[in-house]
């Protein structure tokens, strides 16, 4: 079947209009992995019935992509698509050569996409951190042992260190914190927050930043309570949540404290230290005033 995609309004001087061979599900062989399927947060509601909405009154336009027969982007399309019997196109990204790619290459689709969210996005610049780390460390190991065998042998250094994966698919390291913020298009600060959410936040309180009752501030605040509180804090809803964070800011804020009212003992302490840096002074001028009189004899 052949389906052309003609665009609104008049035609253009100089555009191509392209007859886009379309495939029904009963005539592809697509393979879907759950691990692949959930590696990326899955749609809210409201974004799948605006999808539904869509497919069903323009039909789908953007192709699935595979690698082979594995699906690796478009599995909402592709499961509304089953769901109403509606004909799609997909096309093979030959590019893929290991699992890392894959996710590699999901991570990099989502983070341009605008509706992905401020802290989705700073989870998949972690993930990426993580997978371009292990390649990296990966390279280096491959690249001692193939020169200590080549040392061994005789024969000359390899020039790929990990056989199998082209230049093509190698990363830039995310070293720093402001590397990661560059990939994700937030502030170091944010990021940091992320980091603290991802490690010490409970289920709960990640689902309410997750589902955006939340601001990435106050659930970087509320991670710092205990899984309990954080627990019962969540349970309540959305205002306490709220509360739980402003306490939370509180506890951290030291009081100060006047001078007038530091224990004696550091006020005796300073006093000591004034007196000795007042006797040392003295001393110096008078050695100063000394060193003078002997130049001017």
């Amino acid at each position: 079947m052949e389906v052309c995609f003609r665009p609104t309004g008049p035609p253009r001087a100089g555009l191509r209009v392209f007859r886009l061979p379309l495939r029904f599900p009963d005539t592809v062989n697509i393979v879907v992995q759950e691990d692949l399927k959930t590696y990326i947060d899955p749609l809210t509601p409201d974004e799948y019935d605006a999808l539904e909405r869509s497919l069903l009154a323009e039909g789908c336009r953007d192709a699935l992509v595979l690698w082979g027969d594995i699906l690796v982007d478009g599995h909402n399309r592709y499961a509304l698509c089953q769901k109403h019997g509606l004909p799609f196109n997909t096309v093979q990204n030959t590019r893929l050569r290991t699992i890392a790619d894959v996710h590699l290459w999901m991570i990099d689709q989502h983070l341009g996409r605008r509706s992905v969210s401020d802290f989705q996005r700073g989870v998949l610049a972690l993930r990426k951190k993580e997978i371009v780390g292990q390649r990296q460390a990966a390279a280096r190991a491959a690249a001692k042992d193939a020169t200590l065998r080549a040392e061994v042998l005789g024969e000359a250094r390899p020039p790929s260190p990990i056989d199998g994966e082209p230049a093509a698919v190698a990363e830039p390291p995310l070293k720093s914190r402001e590397d990661l913020a560059r990939a994700a298009r937030l502030t170091p600060g944010q990021v940091t927050m992320i980091e603290k959410i991802q490690k010490q936040a409970a289920p709960e309180l990640v689902a309410a930043v997750r589902a955006g009752t939340m601001s990435l501030n106050a659930a970087a605040a509320v991670a710092g309570l205990p899984l309990e509180a954080q627990v019962a804090a969540a349970s309540a809803g959305t205002a306490e949540l709220k509360e739980a964070a402003r306490r939370a800011r509180e506890s951290t804020k030291k009081p100060r404290v006047e001078a007038s009212q530091r224990p004696t003992t550091e006020v005796q302490a300073l006093q000591d230290r004034v007196a000795a840096l007042t006797a040392e002074n003295e001393y110096l001028r008078g050695q100063v005033a000394e060193l003078q009189a002997r130049l001017g004899g």
